[in-house]
């Protein structure tokens, strides 16, 4: 598989009062065509900001972004309105991210007329009704408004809209968080199989472990704005590396009630992403933190089979 979607070193800060924010610091990642790349982290890490940025919805501060092979890093006008054909985004929150104001029918054509893709309303007609019927929408709610829908609804209204110019990249920010365990389960499905359908490559961003292990190829790992993990989806839960992965995943609950599970309880304060110093992010909450920690910030080390871990003692800690 050819590779689709390439970051080296992207960083994005922000100004604040009290200095540079890090909101995304010096994170690299590749993508190839028909692939998920699921990102994992608390809230506040880095992640949303990290796909906006890669999708030029947010200026980056520094570093390079690569699709299709080619940098599109700073791209002019004209051509981030091409790139935007190919790469697309389906927002966390189903409601805000809809026009309260347009029917579902008139949604999800928009992009159509923005550019011009269709010759005649009719043409646009019949479009609408097969990308709802695409994504499971029954077309009786065509002219339906996004606040006499469920939170399901709506979302397949927004995965319609992401796919109305036939896209190449999806970014998926949290596009499932906001709904019931039920309906989750129903959108992750149809991603999945639109994704076989179309050809499509995903960028998914949740905080939900679970569902990043059902639906992605590899796992990328944030904690305040840095990648302390990078592995496929099958090796990073099989064999955590890092202290702060190993701890995400002693929270996902097992469904078995025999089952004693151990817990790995994260204390002390979170470092600030404001001007942070050059050393290890996560040391004050890690259980198994030493000197150097405190000192010397650790470099991405390739520990075999394409699994990356920012840690000292990378391999030697086991808190599960």
């Amino acid at each position: 598989m050819q590779e689709l979607v390439r970051v080296e070193n992207l960083k994005k800060y922000f100004k604040t009062p009290l200095g540079m924010l890090h909101a995304v610091d010096d994170v690299s990642f590749s993508i190839k065509q028909n692939t998920t790349l699921g990102v994992v982290g608390e809230s506040g890490c880095g992640k949303s900001t990290l796909g906006r940025t890669a999708l030029h919805l947010l200026k980056s501060t520094d570093g390079k972004i690569f699709f299709e092979g080619k940098d599109v890093t700073n791209v002019n006008k004209r051509q981030l309105r091409q790139l935007r054909r190919n790469m697309q985004i389906i927002f966390q929150d189903p409601f805000s991210s809809l026009n309260p104001r347009m029917c579902v029918k008139d949604i999800i054509i928009e992009p159509l007329k923005i550019y011009k893709v269709c010759k005649s309303k009719g043409e646009l007609e019949d479009k609408a009704v097969e990308l709802m019927s695409t994504v499971g929408l029954s077309t009786r709610l065509a002219l339906s408004y996004p606040h006499e829908l469920d939170g399901g609804r709506r979302q397949r209204i927004g995965v319609a809209r992401a796919l109305a110019l036939n896209p190449k990249f999806i970014i998926c920010d949290e596009p499932v968080s906001a709904l019931d365990v039920s309906i989750q389960a129903q959108i992750l499905n149809l991603m999945q199989d639109l994704q076989k359908e179309r050809d499509l490559t995903y960028l998914f961003i949740t905080h939900n472990l679970s569902v990043v292990k059902h639906i992605s190829d590899e796992i990328l790992v944030m904690y305040l704005g840095k990648v302390i993990e990078y592995a496929k989806t099958e090796d990073l839960f099989a064999r955590p590396l890092h202290p702060y992965t190993q701890a995400l995943l002693s929270a996902i609950p097992v469904p078995d009630y025999d089952y004693v599970q151990k817990r790995v309880l994260l204390k002390g304060e979170i470092s600030s992403p404001i001007e942070p110093q050059k050393c290890c992010r996560f040391a004050g909450r890690c259980p198994a933190a030493q000197e150097i920690c405190f000192k010397q910030e650790p470099k991405m080390v390739d520990m075999g089979i394409r699994h990356l871990t920012a840690c000292h003692f990378a391999g030697q800690v086991n808190l599960l």
